[in-house]
């Protein structure tokens, strides 16, 4: 189980349910700006960066841009109601360097599979169980969001970040994510602290316990 699934798992109110932005907003033009925004920073790597540390302490430039790969094929696969499982948490066959031409077929999955409104009321199985289409949403915006973080800074790229997009996912993180009791079953390092006017990234990455 990878770390926003787990916080997912955490719930934010007495029904355990998460919490998923506005109905008058559709979170899959959120996804779908993430997915793109990923798939830029990924093809950008540049082969002298692949063993460079990221901010993910587990993971080097190699290995997240394979777990990216991964993750877009899962919300794919997640879509259709079919076992998360089925795809592993990393993209092992794909050489050093061909992560971004992966990712391309990748990214129009998503957006066939995910194109189709009625999705969002979908109960979809996710790897911490079944959530509806709306949260799973939230919830791939939320990884893909922070790992894009992770793998710009190990490569010294400024993607341009969307304010209102981040706000939003930092709505439905602070009611999911507790700033207390972090480890065990919540796997993120303790809350970083910003200026409460930080930039909306800032303050994003250092609530998953990153420092901006």
């Amino acid at each position: 189980m990878n770390e926003t699934e787990q916080l997912i798992a955490t719930p934010s109110d007495s029904t355990g349910a998460v919490a998923a932005p506005s109905s008058s907003f559709d979170p899959r033009v959120d996804l779908a700006a993430a997915v793109e925004l990923a798939g830029r920073t990924l093809a950008a790597v540049r082969p002298g960066q692949y063993d460079a540390p990221t901010p993910c302490e587990e993971f080097d430039v190699r290995r997240l841009a394979s777990h990216l790969v991964a993750v877009v094929r899962r919300i794919s696969v997640i879509g259709r109601g079919e076992d998360p499982f089925s795809v592993p948490s990393f993209a092992d066959e794909i050489a050093d360097g061909d992560w971004a031409a992966a990712w391309e077929p990748g990214a129009r999955e998503v957006a066939q599979v995910w194109a189709d409104p009625a999705i969002l009321g979908r109960q979809l199985r996710l790897p911490i169980g079944v959530l509806p289409g709306v949260a799973a949403a939230v919830v791939y915006t939320h990884e893909l969001t922070v790992h894009t973080w992770d793998l710009a800074r190990a490569t010294g790229q400024s993607p341009d970040w969307d304010p209102a997009l981040i706000e939003r996912v930092i709505g439905v993180v602070r009611g999911a994510l507790p700033a207390e009791t972090r480890g065990g079953r919540i796997p993120f390092a303790e809350v970083v602290p910003v200026d409460a006017d930080a930039p909306a990234i800032d303050r994003l990455v250092a609530w998953a316990g990153r420092r901006p």
